[in-house]
């Protein structure tokens, strides 16, 4: 364990997504997270091997107690089964296996979106205009492995993170390329969520699609980094995929903004927009965000920030479980 820390007992969290978890240990009396260690899901059965493993390399000076973690799942109880990862554990068996008093599982997203009234301005970049109203909703999606999706909700202690499975909502397509794609992914998966266009495993199944449409059928499933590397070297289909994802992105975050009331903003987290670079258009993403027929000027008025912070879930978390007694 590094220098500099309080000889008291930390409290673990962990941000669990499809491809990775987070973790990270919070002190007392100091809401950010310490010894931040990535760790591949791939090579663990479960939560409680990757924490275990994760302990024992930091070697912590007081065992934790509590761990408070988000994950990229539904929490309906005591049995998780994550949707884009095999894992599928009890939480009160890995609390035991761990020696934990108290282990609590919320929301990937509620994470990410807990993390917002706590960004500096210089981990947010402004997309478009618009201005914040006070002690109103706040939206937070972001495209990782999955789509994510959050509500801030303005209450009396602070905010509270709705959890949602926002991305699994319809995917509407905007044209007849849209459309043309959307069936292909819904007649290989039986039906096409938004997640399944604007997300990691979405810009795969795009191209896919696309390859399809253009018969290329024997072209297999290609990671999203595979992709945008290609249409950053001017791959025409690779290109139009990332396109198509970026504008399905930003249809979604105006569909967010007008079901929730989000005139406090919308943020964008998740881990694939940084990675686009130039790929992302943010002028053409506002275009599609406010392009809502007679709600457009409704949505003029909401600002969008894409979000630059580096682990925002587990900084959200760390000042969540400050609170947990």
């Amino acid at each position: 364990m590094s220098s500099g820390h309080p000889d008291a007992t930390p409290r673990l969290i962990a941000d669990v997504g499809g491809t990775n978890a987070r973790f990270a240990l919070v002190f007392p009396e100091r809401p950010e997270p310490r010894e931040i260690r990535r760790l591949p899901t791939a090579d663990f059965r479960d939560f409680a091997s990757a924490a275990r493993a994760y302990l024992e390399a930091v070697a912590p000076p007081a065992h934790p107690t509590h761990a408070l973690c988000a994950i990229a799942t539904p929490v309906l109880g005591d049995w998780l089964a994550m949707t884009n990862s095999p894992w599928a554990f009890s939480v009160s068996d890995n609390r035991d296996r761990l020696g934990l008093e108290r282990l609590t599982f919320i929301n990937d997203f509620a994470a990410q979106a807990l993390a917002v009234p706590h960004l500096k301005p210089e981990e947010c970049t402004r997309i478009g205009t618009g201005m914040p109203e006070a002690d109103r909703p706040i939206g937070v999606l972001g495209p990782g492995t999955g789509l994510g999706v959050s509500v801030l909700v303005p209450c009396a202690t602070g905010w509270h993170a709705l959890e949602t499975e926002g991305g699994h909502t319809t995917f509407a397509p905007n044209s007849d390329r849209e459309a043309q794609v959307a069936a292909r992914i819904r007649t290989r998966y039986g039906h096409c969520s938004i997640e399944r266009v604007a997300s990691g495993i979405g810009l795969t199944a795009v191209y896919a699609a696309l390859c399809e449409l253009e018969g290329k059928e024997d072209v297999n499933d290609q990671p999203a980094s595979a992709i945008t590397r290609a249409a950053t070297e001017g791959q025409p289909l690779a290109h139009e995929a990332v396109v198509l994802f970026c504008d399905a992105l930003a249809t979604m975050a105006g569909n967010v903004a007008l079901a929730t009331g989000a005139r406090g903003g919308v943020y964008l987290c998740g881990g694939i927009l940084p990675k686009l670079g130039a790929l992302f258009d943010g002028e053409r993403f506002r275009e599609r965000f406010e392009a809502k027929g007679r709600a457009c000027e409704y949505l003029r008025r909401i600002p969008v920030w894409q979000v630059h912070a580096a682990d925002p879930a587990l900084a959200g978390l760390a000042h969540a479980v400050q609170e947990v007694p």
